[in-house]
């Protein structure tokens, strides 16, 4: 058994919560630590644009080892192509790639698991830029049937992939959205907190004081005090997942989400990480430990065209709403599908001027 399988088996488990109500509004057991930890999904953005950057490209033999090594997910086969929104010809050369959070440890098992991140990030055809949308997990959409025929109704979105995994997850946010996918990528818990950890922490400016009661601290709670400060792999998976202690409940795990991916990438394209070959060699393992991408995806390949890209060049948005709401016996994010349209339909066009004027 390895370390990471030990840490998964060994960590106690959260009482039950909303967060452990499924996609049917059933109750289900409570969720070990790991389900509730994979909500930092855009690390590989990070690795993609580290591994381009500053020398780190030298080392191409060992960073195609890297490559090889990492988890593949069979994200596609399973996706009927004659529903699938087709390119559009003045963005030829944009990217598409939907990132998930996963509950599951393992990428090709689906059964009973939820996705709590999902993230649609654009890479502009020239990629100058990346546009990052985060869509709530709540969000009340129609969700095509699966191949084993579970789905063909309305749910919130992250159902799709506890009853299809990765491919209904493509083929519902793709319906959703109208936007064809190019590429999938995933991240674990344990991983996350190994990647911060390597490295030495990142900065986050705390909006505002609270408490969390869904800690990985041994204690199960931890307090964070408003204002700049450093957070280790478990503080920083602890602030990026509350959500209770805040009005807006899950918008505001959104943000700060936001916020930690984009300290991972100033610390990770910092002289500091690029210079030291010790703390570099622990961050990309770390990193190549924690990602699943689909099986065409090159690492390395798109590392060379996004070496330029840093956080400054990232823009975060979130899919727009209309608000929260219920559904029967569920609570449920209600998106605003005129501006939702609006904002994709930029995205289809790699228009980047309109999907900021329109995320905004």
């Amino acid at each position: 058994m390895s370390d990471r399988q030990q840490l998964a088996d060994s960590e106690p488990r959260f009482p039950a919560s909303e967060e452990d109500v499924d996609a049917t509004g059933q109750q289900s057991a409570p969720a070990p630590r790991r389900r509730r930890g994979r909500r930092i999904a855009l690390i590989v953005l990070l690795v993609l644009a580290l591994l381009g950057g500053g020398g780190a490209l030298a080392g191409g033999l060992y960073y195609r080892s890297v490559n090889s090594s990492i988890d593949r997910v069979d994200a596609f086969q399973d996706v009927p192509q004659a529903s699938r929104p087709q390119p559009v010809a003045e963005a030829e050369g944009a990217m598409n790639i939907m990132i998930l959070g996963s509950d599951s440890r393992d990428h090709e098992n689906s059964s009973g698991s939820r996705s709590d991140t999902i993230i649609l990030a654009h890479l502009a055809k020239d990629r100058s830029s990346a546009q990052l949308i985060s869509i709530p997990r709540d969000t009340w959409v129609h969700v095509p049937r699966s191949k084993s025929g579970r789905g063909g109704r309305d749910a919130k979105i992250n159902a799709a992939y506890a009853w299809g995994g990765v491919p209904l997850m493509v083929q519902t946010v793709e319906e959703f959205t109208k936007v064809r996918i190019d590429h999938v990528t995933m991240v674990d818990f344990a991983g996350f907190k190994e990647i911060v950890d390597a490295l030495g922490g990142v900065e986050v400016d705390v909006e505002k004081s609270f408490t969390t009661k869904y800690s990985l601290d041994p204690s199960g709670s931890r307090t964070f005090v408003g204002g700049r400060q450093t957070l280790d792999g478990a503080a920083a998976l602890d602030y990026a997942r509350e959500r209770h202690a805040f009005a807006d409940g899950d918008f505001a795990r959104i943000r700060h989400q936001q916020q930690v991916i984009k300290a991972i990438l100033d610390k990770a394209a910092s002289g500091g990480v690029l210079a030291n070959p010790g703390k570099l060699n622990s961050f990309v393992k770390a990193t190549a430990d924690a990602v699943a991408v689909d099986e065409s995806m090159s690492l390395v390949d798109l590392a060379m065209k996004l070496r330029h890209l840093r956080s400054g060049n990232l823009k975060f948005f979130t899919c727009p709403s209309k608000g929260t709401g219920r559904v029967g016996t569920e609570s449920v994010v209600f998106a605003d599908t005129a501006k939702a349209k609006t904002l994709f339909d930029a995205v289809r066009r790699d228009s980047v001027s309109e999907i900021v004027t329109a995320g905004s």
